[in-house]
């Protein structure tokens, strides 16, 4: 059985294979990053990791690597191999591993990060949906942003499975903050669930006439 420090070499030799440091200023700038880049684009990197993962199960591995990849990252795609590690199935949905994804918000501490971990947060929700319901809504009263923020988008895409008691926590929680990626990730979770219950968020922006104007616009962006 490949050892995880092993997976995580051949992961970051894959990494430096693929690179084009013609990218990597680009990239870097573009995310803002104090980290820098190798130059490979985010879809190569999570398909790097996946294809080295290709044929291990064993959760542990997995995790060990995901772990080893993202504390130990020189290069910002060394954290995006690490996420995509944990979206593999053996690791979807476990609810065991949600200190692994905390972790990564934590650190990660940027928005490209903690949306990738929002998805996981959705596979939990699938998964663990009372137990999760409850630490995301301690989650929406963190002093970090970041987790914040990840408790309001964690219910993205879920359409019909949307906890319409739990968004409404989330969001109430964060309505008198005052910053960016707050405000756009209550607009965001709103409109995205307007998609499938579109008399439910229009009801919930008119009882709550202190959403900020960017919550608001962004939740009725589609309803016309």
């Amino acid at each position: 059985m490949t050892s995880s420090s092993a997976l995580a070499n051949v992961i970051r030799e894959a990494l430096r294979a693929a690179a084009d440091p013609a990218l990597a200023p680009g990239q870097q700038a573009y995310m803002k990053s104090a980290m820098p880049f190798l130059g490979v684009r985010v879809p190569d990197a999570r398909r790097l990791a996946t294809q080295a993962a290709r044929g291990i199960d064993d959760v542990d591995e997995l995790r060990d690597a995901a772990l080893d990849l993202w504390r130990a990252a020189g290069y910002r795609e060394e954290r995006y191999a690490a996420q995509a590690l944990m979206a593999l199935k053996p690791l979807r949905g476990r609810l065991d591993l949600l200190d692994v994804h905390e972790e990564m918000i934590r650190t990660g501490a940027w928005w490209d990060h903690v949306d990738e971990v929002a998805h996981r947060l959705a596979d939990l929700l699938d998964s663990h949906p009372a137990e999760l319901a409850v630490e995301l809504r301690v989650w929406a009263d963190d002093e970090d942003l970041w987790i914040r923020r990840a408790a309001i988008i964690a219910q993205l895409q879920r359409r019909d499975r949307v906890d319409h008691g739990l968004l409404s926590d989330v969001i109430e929680a964060n309505l008198g903050d005052e910053e960016f990626f707050i405000r756009k990730a209550i607009g965001w979770a709103l409109r995205d669930h307007a998609r499938a219950d579109p008399d439910w968020v229009r009801a919930f922006v008119d009882a709550h006439p202190s959403l900020s104007p960017l919550s608001r616009r962004e939740a009725l962006k589609h309803l016309g």
